[in-house]
Formats: structure tokens, C-alpha cells, sequence
């Protein structure tokens, strides 16, 4: 047994020996990437912004009955034109009918209580004069019969209103327009003022879209250069100025933007159609250009690969985008003309990489040629 340990511990010791050896491999060094470089230049840049708009009526109105009500029907649907004094809905009106009927018996009621009343003031008249009644006794009637008149100068004015109230049981178009919400089906019981079908009216129509709190200056400041602000109808290429009509004073709590309106003049547009707002900025000078393939987001900024020239290695360097133009990138910070960045490749590097500028092949004929003249030679 001990001559059986002394053959099995040599092969036990040269087997850790090689696998100890194969962990100490060291990992293979990273490839040496071609990419492509551009030197940063100063120039001049004429950026614009985009916002997403829409096309909305100038006038919008939710209606609703002035009374509560259970709803009978409702005569239009979405998307229905209507004309004014169009009826769109009905409630049941037997309750106003029912008031309006107390009402008219409260005035005639009333009418009578003054008729007796203004009889027997001119009787009482006729008895003071002959001395049968003091003149204080006269004087009561004539207060009684002007409280009777007042009292059925009352009842006539709540018989008007229950007239009204009855009339309401009916919803009438305000103007000509287009049916854009309906907010009520039958059966359906309404308070006073619920609404219940929503008409966008004729006329002018609105582009409508929001912008950020940073920009809203420069809306401001657009509106008072010509043609500054511009509208793409969706499907289109074609674009129109826009006049500024309308900007809010707040921005809204939850988006943090300001709403803007532009009258969309005599553009053809349909409700709801989907449009492009485009800001055009002044042109700045002494702007860099980069293009869109050049930035990328890291850690939540956007950064551009900065090449070494000496030592032939990238490093990120945050950057500040000011705009866009066309396929470029205006950066408003960051860089310095001079400085050589990389604009292809830059999501397969790493910080501290090595690289080499990448070299377009030569076609054919150019390599061709070279060939020849060392044979003629």
C-alpha cells in the first residue's frame, strides 16, 4: 500500500499542475476597430423644431339641458351636421308640464284675489265720501288692493318661468356645425346642466399643439417674423405659415407644457387631423455640425467618442445638443473646433480602446493602374 501512494501522488501533482496552468490564461486583447473619423469644424446652422398639432374647431360647445330630466331620445349620432334650432335631444317634460299648469292656475287665482280687491276699494271710495268710513279705513283697501296686484304681477312671473322650464325639455342646436361627442344615451336620468351632445360650430378652425416650458420664448419671438412658423398637413409635403392666435398663460400640471393656438386660416383641414408645427430658428454662427450616427446616450447623456491622435484611443465626452438639421446634430457644448470625433462604429467601442482610422478601398482600376506602370518599367 505505501509503494501504491508513492506511483499515485507524482500523477496527482503534475494533474493540479495543469489545471492550475490553464487558469492563468490570460483573456485575448480586443481587436483593433477601423472607424471613422471627422474633424470638428465650426460653420453656420439654421435649426428648427417640430411639434405634434391637431386640428381643432375655434368654437366648441358641450350642450346641455338648462333642466334635469329623464332623457326620451336623442336625434343625432356622431359625426352628424346640424343646423341652428336643429332639435338634438329630448327629456320627459310631464313634471314641467304639471308645474307649468300650477303656475297658470296661481295666476288666475291671483287675478281674481285683485279683481275683488280693486272692487271693493271703489266701493269703499264712494262710502268715504259720503262719511261712512274714516279715511284711514280707505287706506287699508288701497294697500290690499295693490298687494293683490303685486301678487298676481308675481304669480304671472313664475308662470313665465315654469313656461321656460317646460321649453327646455327640448335641446336645440346654438348654430350649424358638426356633432363631435355624444356624452348621453336614453333612459339615462340628467341634472340641470349635464352634458349631453357635443357640436363643434361652423367656422374658422384652429392648430392646435404644446411646447415645452424651455421653448415657449422662442414661439413668442417666432410670431413676429414672417413665415417663422410654418404647418405639414399629415400625408403632405407642402407647408403653410401659421399666425399665432392663442398662448396660454399656465402650463399644464401634468405635462408641464404650454398649449398653443394658431389659426389655420383658409387651409382645407378636416376636424382631428393630425398636423406638423415646424419653429424655424435664426441661423447662428460658429455652430458644430455632427452627424446623427455620431451621438449616442450613456448613462443618461448624450456623448460623442473623442480619438486620441497620438495614442490612437476613443473616450466619451458629454455633449450638448442644441437642434437638429436634416441628418446632423447641432451640438451647442462640448466640443472645440480642431478636435477629431468618431462618426461610425461608436456602439461596438469601449473607453480607452484602440482604434485606427478606417481607409476606404481603392476600386479597380485604381489598383490597376499602379500594376501597369511597374511592368512597363
Amino acid at each position: 500500500m505505501p509503494h501504491l501512494l508513492r506511483l499515485v501522488s507524482p500523477l496527482l501533482l503534475a494533474t493540479l499542475l495543469s489545471v492550475s496552468g490553464c487558469g492563468k490564461q490570460s483573456a485575448a486583447p480586443e481587436p483593433e476597430r477601423a472607424v471613422r473619423t471627422q474633424l470638428v469644424s465650426a460653420g453656420t446652422a439654421s435649426a428648427s423644431h417640430e411639434y405634434a398639432a391637431e386640428v381643432k374647431p375655434r368654437i366648441e360647445s358641450r350642450l346641455s339641458f338648462r333642466v334635469g330630466g329623464k332623457l326620451l331620445n336623442r336625434a343625432v349620432n356622431l359625426g352628424d351636421k346640424v343646423k341652428a334650432g336643429q332639435v338634438l335631444a329630448r327629456i320627459d317634460a310631464q313634471d314641467l308640464r304639471l308645474a307649468q299648469a300650477a303656475a297658470a292656475a296661481g295666476v288666475a287665482a291671483a287675478r281674481t284675489n285683485r279683481d275683488q280687491a280693486g272692487a271693493d276699494y271703489k266701493r269703499f271710495v264712494d262710502l268715504q265720501r259720503q262719511g261712512f268710513i274714516s279715511a284711514a279705513e280707505l287706506e287699508r283697501r288701497d294697500s290690499a288692493f295693490k298687494a293683490a296686484q303685486a301678487q298676481l304681477e308675481q304669480a304671472k312671473a313664475q308662470a313665465d318661468v315654469q313656461g321656460n322650464q317646460a321649453g327646455y325639455a327640448q335641446l336645440l342646436a346654438d348654430g350649424a356645425g358638426v356633432v363631435t361627442g355624444i356624452n348621453a344615451e336614453p333612459g339615462q336620468v340628467l341634472a340641470a346642466g349635464m352634458p349631453v351632445v357635443t357640436v363643434a360650430l361652423d367656422g374658422p378652425r384652429d392648430i392646435v399643439f404644446s411646447v415645452p416650458e424651455d421653448q415657449i420664448a422662442r414661439v413668442k419671438a417666432a410670431a413676429s417674423r414672417p413665415g417663422a412658423l410654418r404647418v405639414r398637413l399629415w400625408g403632405g409635403d407642402q407647408t403653410w405659415p401659421l399666425t399665432l392666435r392663442e398662448v396660454a398663460a399656465a402650463a399644464d400640471p401634468v405635462t408641464r407644457t404650454f398649449l398653443i393656438k394658431a389659426d389655420a386660416g383658409r387651409l382645407d383641414v378636416r376636424l382631428g387631423q393630425s398636423a406638423t408645427v415646424l419653429l424655424d430658428l435664426p441661423q447662428q454662427a460658429g455652430v458644430i455640425k455632427l452627424p446623427l450616427a455620431a451621438v449616442l446616450e450613456q448613462g443618461g447623456k448624450t456623448s460623442v467618442w473623442l480619438l486620441d491622435g497620438t495614442s490612437m484611443t476613443v473616450k466619451p465626452v458629454p455633449v450638448q445638443v442644441g437642434g437638429a438639421e436634416g441628418n446632423e446634430v447641432v451640438i451647442a457644448g462640448g466640443l472645440s473646433p480642431g478636435q477629431e470625433v468618431v462618426v461610425a462604429g461608436v456602439h461596438v467601442l469601449n473607453p480607452g480602446q484602440k482604434v485606427k482610422r478606417y481607409v476606404p478601398p481603392r476600386s479597380t482600376g485604381e489598383a490597376a493602374a499602379p500594376a501597369a506602370s511597374a511592368a512597363s518599367r
